[in-house]
């Protein structure tokens, strides 16, 4: 994988004082390598890592020296995952996460020839060198989420996790970084779609830094819980994005409550907006069984397009990604204030939390689809 290289978006004007009042103490510019445009990675070799013959032995070795420890699973750590060689490689891959392109997608594995639980463990082998804290994500401690059509119910069917529509750009609720193993594809469509934060933040400055101001100003969210805060802070020099449109607005998933206010015309203008322009600058990434793919969930937004599966009971053909939040405790950012309660019900080590670990999608029962957007 290759640095990233300066872009327009990099290098916008910084002359928008004619144009609107930015918020205090918000840059002009995010002059970053997080402000990048789906155009600059037109060949996806520059930000895929593939396997060598030799990193899928050191896998293997690792599997079997974890499973020689009789250990759980969610004991997968850097010590009993021994990766030397490949782990050297993964963690440039967290360092490019954090600092660099903000993603990244590590392709090789055959999926076939893994058990669910070996290539699971082999999921998480590969995301404890990248960022090693994990996170629950939903009150039941769920530590791995199944996105995968279901249609069993109304909720799940317009649920973001278990439809097969198109979804709008947004960020996850908690997690600097989020990762994906793919387990299946989808006949067609499917692809996940990511776009840079930072470049949507330097075009929006440019043109409309009033909209900013009203991003930056506190929006009412009404899940997982209802609170008063911004969609974007810019926090000890960095631009840290949150928010999604269902939490704000609601769905047919979640209705929202009618007491609660909804964004106002401008920030309603700001977020049409942003996925406006997110579409502009958007890279659209086609997995395929085996890859495993990472984002910055602080700097980049992420969608779905629609999708449709191949109508058999093959697992291979039909779409279905295996979701963990995670953190690095070493190169994690300082986290608003507004967000640390999210934070730190995610990754506080807490064993009255509790965690859950899923090998295959469960029930609704199990994953508390109404409380939680994504």
């Amino acid at each position: 994988m290759t640095s990233v290289q300066t872009t327009p978006a990099h290098t916008l004007s910084p002359a928008v004082a004619e144009q609107g009042q930015l918020p205090a103490g918000f840059p002009t510019v995010l002059d970053s390598n997080l402000a990048w445009i789906g155009a600059d990675f037109k060949n996806a070799e520059n930000y895929t890592y593939q396997l060598t013959d030799a990193d899928i032995t050191e896998i293997d070795d690792a599997v079997k020296h974890f499973k020689s420890l009789d250990l759980k699973g969610s004991q997968v750590t850097r010590d009993t995952f021994p990766l030397r060689a490949l782990g050297a490689i993964l963690d440039g891959v967290s360092a490019e996460i954090y600092e660099g392109r903000g993603f990244g997608l590590i392709r090789g594995l055959d999926a076939k020839k893994y058990s669910t639980e070996d290539l699971t463990l082999i999921y998480l082998g590969v995301q404890s060198y990248v960022a090693d804290q994990r996170g629950r994500q939903d009150a039941k401690g769920n530590m791995l989420v199944h996105v995968i059509q279901d249609q069993t119910n109304q909720v799940a069917a317009n649920h973001h996790r278990h439809s097969n529509k198109a979804i709008t750009f947004h960020t996850d609720e908690d997690g600097d970084v989020i990762g994906w193993l793919t387990r299946g594809q989808a006949a067609e469509g499917g692809s996940s779609v990511i776009a840079s934060a930072y470049a949507i933040y330097n075009l929006l400055a440019l043109e409309h830094p009033e909209l900013i101001s009203a991003l930056a100003s506190p929006f009412t969210f009404s899940i997982p819980k209802v609170e008063r805060r911004p969609a974007i802070f810019y926090h000890e020099g960095r631009l840290i994005v949150n928010f999604g449109r269902t939490p704000l607005i609601g769905s047919k998933a979640h209705p929202r409550d009618q007491k609660l206010p909804l964004p106002t015309n401008e920030q309603l203008k700001a977020l049409d907006l942003v996925e406006e322009i997110a579409h502009r600058v958007e890279l659209r990434i086609m997995t395929q069984p085996g890859d495993i793919h990472f984002i910055n969930n602080m700097a980049v937004l992420h969608r779905r397009d629609a999708f449709t599966n191949d109508g058999t009971q093959s697992q291979f053909g039909r779409r279905h990604l295996v979701r963990v939040r995670c953190r690095d405790s070493r190169r994690g950012w300082s986290i608003p204030k507004d967000l640390e309660a999210a934070w730190d019900n995610a990754f506080s080590i807490d064993v009255r939390r509790g965690e859950s670990w899923n090998l295959e999608p469960k029930s609704e029962l199990y994953f508390p689809l109404r409380k939680n957007p994504n």
